[in-house]
């Protein structure tokens, strides 16, 4: 299969076929996305919290995100990788901000790099320095207190105006594509047709030009809790616990190993020597 480009999403856009979006975290995740066809693999900050057990995602740092992209990039030669920039590595300045999308581009060998926030400035500046960004609008949840929690976005014409606006101005920066989160469907619809890149949406509807979903909460795999706009295709989570469960009473009970789990070559007689 040929590598998914910006190019490419552009033109699913335009012929009017979804795009499919999800995380992954490691090498082995990277690999079973890479089976399945889907165009986009994002190494999301919600890593934080279902790789690294941290309440939220403001914990994790830049060297901890470039660590779990290196072997996401390795095990998925054909979607395009995107790196989440991590709170607190690009609202300090545009310099800030280019230096670390750097970092994510060259240490962790992303295709493009994310960001949340309707910041053309800063998106401006990372597009300049020759790096592709997908913006983030509605709900960011690096900066969700600011926003009265998590909570669905837009639900007012005034609100609604203004994420229409930020998704504007992302295109307008250079955005080659836009996440919108947790606004109501007709919203999501209406910033889809405002802008001419492609729309990824989570919690947004399907007016959106794609969708993404976290692999461990599509999976059943993080169990703290499940929003709302998430279908669970598999309870894999349940499977895992039940089979190691199994595992520690078959050891207990002395049925594992049985004799076809075992090396011969030597007996008993023949090491009682030995002893």
């Amino acid at each position: 299969m040929a590598k998914v480009t910006i190019q490419k999403l552009k033109e699913m856009k335009q012929k009017g076929e979804k795009i499919s979006m999800v995380t992954a975290y490691d090498y082995s995740q990277a690999v079973l996305v890479e089976k399945s066809g889907i165009e986009i693999i994002l190494v999301g900050d919600s890593l934080s919290m279902t790789m690294l057990g941290y309440p939220g995602t403001v914990n994790l740092t830049t060297d901890e995100m470039i660590h779990h992209i290196r072997p996401v990039v390795k095990g998925a030669p054909t979607p395009m990788i995107v790196g989440d920039m991590v709170f607190g590595s690009y609202n300090e300045s545009v310099t800030q901000a280019v230096a670390s999308a750097n970092r994510l581009m060259k240490e962790g060998g992303c295709d493009v790099i994310k960001l949340e926030g309707g910041r053309p400035d800063v998106v401006k500046a990372i597009v300049e320095a020759g790096i592709p960004v997908q913006g983030h609008i509605g709900l960011t949840p690096q900066t969700a207190s600011l926003l009265g929690g998590f909570k669905v976005q837009g639900k007012s014409l005034d609100s609604a105006k203004k994420i229409i606006d930020e998704a504007k101005a992302l295109e307008e920066a250079g955005a080659f594509s836009i996440v919108v989160e947790c606004v109501p469907e007709e919203l999501g619809g209406a910033i889809t047709r405002a802008i001419s890149i492609p729309t990824i949406g989570i919690g947004a509807g399907r007016l959106c030009d794609g969708q993404v979903l976290v692999f461990h909460d599509m999976l059943g795999l993080f169990d703290k809790f499940l929003p709302k706009f998430v279908k669970q295709y598999a309870q894999i989570g349940t499977e895992i616990v039940d089979a190691l469960t199994e595992y520690r009473e078959d050891v207990r009970r002395g049925s594992f190993p049985e004799e076809k789990h075992t090396f011969g070559g030597l007996t008993a007689e023949d090491l009682k020597g030995l002893q």
